[in-house]
């Protein structure tokens, strides 16, 4: 061969080089601008159900949401830099951060989702999961966060007429124009979230904020009266197992009450399916609660709302929505435990999703995840200076923030733990009961003593509670006689049920941690005084006991 075409032959090997590494690296840049190539292997967060019990799945494994919900106007660019160094003071895993449709869609049909794309990128950069939480027709049973064009257009977008004729500060669920923009505007929501969230960033949509009507029981505008006029739909009568017949006839003096209910669940549906149909994310709503001991009737409590009264309805009139949840501000134990026991069902799982933040609050999340809730968020706890409780606004330094970062910081190594428990059923958990000082919980061998108020040492002696009332506990089942206990300033011991008349004794009781790849980490045995008397966890120190017993 002449040295000519040597020199072309290595010219052409060199060349076909060039374009073989243009290729894979064109190759490398459409994969990375692809959003479903990178998303194809995460699959969408999931509720599965396992006997009636719950997880929420997120990339393919059960999740427990240990999260946070920023005050309501937390979510405008300018404050977003507050709400992250709040969520990672807190441990928490989550943040709730509402969308407003009065900011994506300021002129109708024009929709700017900026202000999503920055709260997405700022979340991935703090190693934050997103709740979203869309506020529009309905923000605590009015219509105040929707855009000017729908507030400047009352025919076209009227409000809810209560029995005297006079206005009242909710959105009517009759409008027509109204449902269509608000599903036009979710269902835009929900299509750019697909494309923009590959990374599966965002856990779960609220579908509105606490629906229902405050200063009436029902519309009775003209086309809510045609409404009224009509035989209960079918679809309610037969899900309740009724009769047919007219609203009065059916649901006697919870006839209005039923009526809105329906409606505004109705209207909800059709938003949610027009929104799932772009991005199937699991949705819900949220209420605000009556009285779960004295109830009243409304309106002295959001009529129409899903309360524990309508729980059924909802279900049956919005199948798109996987959960109804509870936001419980009721800081009395007796009524938060009823609210869980009411809104904890078997076609419903149990999501807090906004609950109190006060220091009276942050126990809660024990009995809640032992109830085998998928999320425990409190509302308002960011760096805005902003504050919902009744002493007033105050600034929401570190020091307000320590009640629930306590609790997060032991609970959030063990998270994913305790979200499989809950599915798998091996989970228990309490909260101190100011009026009982012991509580007990049961396992197939093992019956779990909880006592709160009690010394380190001793026994033989009444509980006397703590003050204020702050203990907790979880307990999950490693194994038969195998157990990892976490909690709160109270004391646990165990009795064996499978072996009458025998008491435990402790084969180990280690003090450690799980590492970041979830494998356990001992770091000393107990025994002695630390464990003759029970296991003790204090106040002031994070403590995970991992125990195995048998009996003498």
């Amino acid at each position: 061969m002449n040295s000519a075409n040597c020199k072309l032959t290595g010219f052409c090997a060199l060349l076909l080089l060039c374009v073989l590494e243009m290729l894979v690296a064109g190759q490398c840049l459409s994969a990375q601008a692809k959003p479903g190539v990178a998303s194809a292997a995460r699959p969408l967060p999931a509720i599965v159900e396992r006997d009636g019990r719950y997880a929420l799945m997120v990339d393919g494994k059960p999740f427990l949401m240990l999260g946070v919900q920023a005050n309501n106007s937390s979510a405008w660019p300018a404050y977003l830099h507050k709400v992250w160094p709040a969520a990672e003071t807190l441990h928490a895993n989550t943040v709730e951060l509402p969308i407003y449709w009065e900011q994506v869609e300021a002129t109708q049909g024009k929709f700017d989702f900026s202000s999503v794309d920055l709260i997405l990128r700022q979340a991935r950069e703090h190693k934050m999961r997103l709740v979203l939480l869309w506020f529009g027709t309905w923000k605590n049973g009015s219509s105040h966060y929707t855009p000017e064009w729908i507030k400047l257009d009352q025919a076209k977008y009227p409000f809810v007429h209560n029995d005297k004729g006079e206005s009242v500060d909710s959105p009517s669920p009759f409008s027509a124009p109204f449902l269509e923009a608000d599903k036009t505007a979710f269902r835009a929501l929900m299509r750019h979230l697909k494309a923009a969230d590959p990374e599966r960033t965002v856990l779960m949509v609220q579908v509105e904020n606490e629906a229902g009507v405050w200063g009436g029981v029902r519309d009775y505008g003209a086309e809510a009266q045609k409404a009224f006029a009509q035989p209960v739909p079918k679809a309610l009568v037969d899900g309740l197992g009724k009769q047919a017949g007219s609203w009065q006839q059916v649901f006697g003096e919870f006839a209005d009450e039923t009526f809105q209910a329906w409606y505004i669940a109705t209207y909800i549906e059709q938003v949610a399916a027009a929104g799932k149909a772009e991005y199937a994310l699991p949705l819900y709503v949220n209420a605000a609660l009556r009285d779960p001991f004295h109830p009243g009737k409304a309106p002295q409590y959001e009529s129409g709302a899903p309360t524990d009264n309508n729980i059924e309805l909802w279900k049956i009139a919005a199948p798109s929505i996987s959960l109804v949840a509870p936001d419980i501000y009721l800081s009395d134990y007796a009524k938060y435990m009823k609210v869980i026991e009411l809104y904890k069902r078997k076609n419903n799982p149990l999501l807090i999703p906004e609950t109190g933040n006060s220091a009276a609050f942050a126990p809660f999340v024990y009995a809640a995840i032992g109830q085998g809730a998928i999320g425990w968020a409190p509302f308002g706890l960011d760096l805005t200076r902003y504050s919902n409780q009744t002493s007033g606004p105050e600034s929401m330094e570190s020091s307000a923030l320590k009640p629930v970062a306590a609790q997060f910081e032991l609970l959030a190594p063990i998270a994913p733990m305790l979200a499989k428990g809950n599915l798998e059923g091996t989970i228990r958990g309490t909260s101190e009961n100011p009026e009982n000082h012991r509580q007990g919980v049961d396992f197939e061998r093992w019956h779990a003593v909880i006592s709160y108020g009690m010394p380190s040492f001793g026994n033989g002696m009444e509980p006397k509670g703590n003050s204020p009332a702050n203990g907790g506990v979880l307990i999950l089942q490693l194994g038969p006689d195998e157990f990892l206990v976490a909690g709160h300033h109270a004391r646990v011991d165990f009795t064996p049920t499978f072996a009458p008349g025998k008491k435990r004794l402790w084969l180990k009781v280690e003090q450690g941690r799980y590492d970041a790849t979830g494998k356990w980490k001992s770091e000393r045995i107990l025994n002695g005084d630390q464990t003759d008397y029970g296991l003790n966890l204090k106040a002031d120190e994070n403590v995970l006991l991992k125990v195995r017993m048998t009996t003498f």
